[in-house]
């Protein structure tokens, strides 16, 4: 029997080989080239699933690192989970990447796409609408007949695999499930479940690819199919591994929201027309606990994110939420009168319990080491408790188990530092790697910091922005991406910009973000070769445009999180509190972080060429500037505008800054 060093060594050896010239990835992927870094993580990758070991990662743009994960994984045996960032990833991971490396290694494994069951036609919800046929417009009812029909063919039931219904429209949540709704073994379709179906094949199959939201979701609530996965996992690989924290901070809190009592609400009604007609009130305490949800929205003016401090201010905050609290608790107390005439009942009655005691926690007085927050949503108000550190949660949830866990992104670490992304992820103990781009940046991009530019708070900075990107504009003949760390700002450029290009005749076309889905706008994007697209937040990462198409980034400002957000404030009072440096140890290592990802946009391919603008002059004025330029890849640098207009002709020497 061999040893672990002789497996080791033998894994190794087949990596090295899959990574050589001679590689069958080589003659039957199209895209491979072999790199010494993609080389390099790929045996460290096998190394630490070999020695159930911890590693962090961070593999520059074009390292090709899903492949530097995969081939171990598929290579080493056992039972692998992977999580990526988006649904969007999930899917080509699945469909494109996954049986790309497969065939290419002839690696006998079977693999599984597991979503959360909201992504999934649920019959029993299908069914009730059907029947209940009230819907909001024409389209609705439209696209609940294409729901109806794809749910008889489909094998997976999942939603994207129905082109006719966009992802967003609103039916779908009259026909998939939530964790609050779903019936379960009591369901009269349960045997044909769509949800269940997904979850035994992930049970069964050899690599299992989820998503960061479904891992979390399903490690705090037990609900999405994980949790059964794990105990006969061998190795759990985290891609784009920077958006963990966020995503953890979310599911290791609490929360409620109006949505899920208007739910409840509606969900009452439902199910008190088909098995209660005969207890009017019932229908009658749903309307008064869904005026009262409404009422407590309606609260707030302003759609943001507060601290739960500020309800002081707001003097109809309290008498709302008591009057919600006291609906909510006579509905209940209906429910349970009903419960025992259908499964549907009895599960309203359930959720009302639930509801109104997550809703008793929150009004409690605080609770230590977490901070209570509001989120004031365009329709609902979500109402949060959530932990000012995740470290000891998330190392508890890792520890104990014989496995291997793999973080890897382009974007950990703070000058190949990951001391901020281990204290914060509680992964102090862990092996880390960082291997920089393949790509030349030196000769393929310019980094350019315009002079004389406002301070970023100061009035009319915007307008400042806009005219120092106008040349470079003008040069790169459109083909450029606008990123902003505000919708307010991407929408004052917007008019600007549209003023400016009529004004100068300028053919380029505008794209802004939120006309369409990302998806769209990417599409038109490159297909116009020509345009400007304005974006916030979604456009920041997770983006891959390659070629011409793209040949200009320009960033409004350094991605500060708000100061005035309730959890950074509080996050930051702590570490205060403990005579910490929040802002070198917390906030200036997230910015760097939120930058790379950003500017990581620009150059996507060996052939790409192009321009990153940086408006922010903090980066050159403020101590910290020099950290956050020397975490940039290393592009040569300029302050002077006829040297960054030039690079989109013919190069020339340039003065470094």
């Amino acid at each position: 029997m061999p040893s672990g060093l002789d497996k080791l060594s033998a894994v190794s050896a087949k990596i090295e080989h899959f990574f050589s010239e001679q590689s069958p990835l080589a003659t039957d992927v199209a895209q491979f080239r072999p790199r010494t870094q993609q080389r390099e993580m790929a045996l460290a990758v096998g190394e630490a699933i070999q020695n159930n070991a911890i590693l962090v990662v961070e593999a520059g743009t074009g390292t090709g690192k899903t492949f530097a994960y995969l081939v171990p994984a598929l290579l080493g045996g056992g039972k692998v989970i992977i999580s990526t960032g988006t649904k969007n990833l999930q899917d080509q991971l699945f469909q494109k990447d996954l049986p790309m490396v497969r065939d290419a290694l002839k690696a006998p494994v079977s693999v599984a796409l597991l979503k959360g069951r909201a992504n999934y036609v649920c019959h029993y919800h299908l069914e009730r609408a059907l029947s209940d046929g009230r819907f909001a417009t024409r389209e609705d009812i439209r696209h609940l007949g294409k729901i109806k029909k794809y749910a008889k063919v489909s094998l997976s039931g999942d939603k994207s695999g129905l082109l006719g219904v966009p992802e967003n429209a609103p039916i779908w949540l009259l026909v998939t499930s939530t964790r609050e709704n779903c019936l379960g073994q009591e369901c009269p379709q349960h045997k044909d479940c769509f949800v269940l179906k997904a979850r035994l094949e992930a049970m069964k199959a050899d690599i299992v690819v989820v998503n960061h939201h479904l891992f979390f979701a399903d490690v705090m609530l037990r609900d999405e199919g994980v949790t059964e996965l794990l105990p006969a996992c061998n190795t759990v690989i985290f891609d784009e591994a920077h958006q963990l924290p966020e995503t953890a901070s979310l599911f290791f809190g609490e929360n409620i929201s109006t949505t899920q009592l208007l739910d409840l609400a509606n969900d009452t009604r439902i199910e008190s027309a088909a098995n209660a007609k005969d207890f009017a009130q019932l229908p009658r305490s749903a309307d008064e606990m869904e005026k009262a949800a409404r009422d407590l929205r309606l609260v707030f003016k302003k759609e943001g994110r507060l601290p739960a401090s500020v309800t002081e201010n707001y003097s109809e905050f309290t008498p709302a939420l008591q009057t919600l609290s006291e609906k909510l608790l006579q509905l209940s107390g209906l429910l349970e009168k009903q419960a025992e005439r259908s499964e549907g009942l009895e599960n309203c009655w359930q959720r009302a319990q639930q509801l109104s005691l997550q809703l008793k926690q929150w009004q409690d007085s605080e609770v230590p080491d977490r901070v209570r927050w509001l989120e004031v949503f365009h329709h609902s108000l979500q109402l949060n408790t959530t932990p000012l550190s995740i470290a000891e949660i998330f190392e508890k949830q890792i520890g104990g188990s014989a496995r291997a866990w793999i973080f890897t992104s382009a974007t950990l670490a703070v000058k190949q530092d990951f001391s901020h992304y281990q204290k914060e992820m509680g992964l102090l103990d862990a092996k880390t790697a960082c291997w920089d781009s393949p790509f030349n940046y030196a000769e393929q991009a310019l980094l350019y910091v315009p002079q004389n530019l406002p301070e970023p708070n100061s009035e009319g900075y915007t307008e400042a922005v806009v005219q120092a990107a106008l040349p470079l504009l003008e040069a790169s003949k459109g083909r450029a991406f606008v990123l902003f760390t505000s919708l307010r700002a991407m929408q004052k450029a917007y008019d600007i910009l549209q003023a400016e290009f009529e004004r100068r005749g300028w053919s380029y076309p505008l794209l802004l973000q939120g006309e369409a889905s990302r998806t769209e706008l990417l599409s038109r994007f490159r297909n116009l070769g020509n345009a400007v697209l304005l974006g916030s937040q979604s456009f920041w990462e997770g983006v891959d445009v390659r070629g011409e198409a793209l040949s200009l980034v320009i960033i409004d400002k350094l991605p500060f999180a708000p100061p005035d957000d309730p959890v950074l404030a509080a996050r930051i009072a702590q570490l205060t509190k403990q005579g910490r440096n929040a802002f070198m140890e917390y906030q200036l290592p997230r910015t760097i972080i939120t930058l790379k990802q950003g500017a990581g946009r620009l150059i996507r391919d060996e052939g790409d060429r192009g321009v990153l603008m940086i408006c922010d002059p903090r980066l050159i004025s403020k101590h910290y500037g020099r950290r956050i330029w020397q975490s940039l890849p290393p592009m040569k640098r300029t302050r002077v505008e006829d040297e960054a207009v030039a690079f989109f002709s013919v190069p020339v020497p340039l003065n470094k800054q």
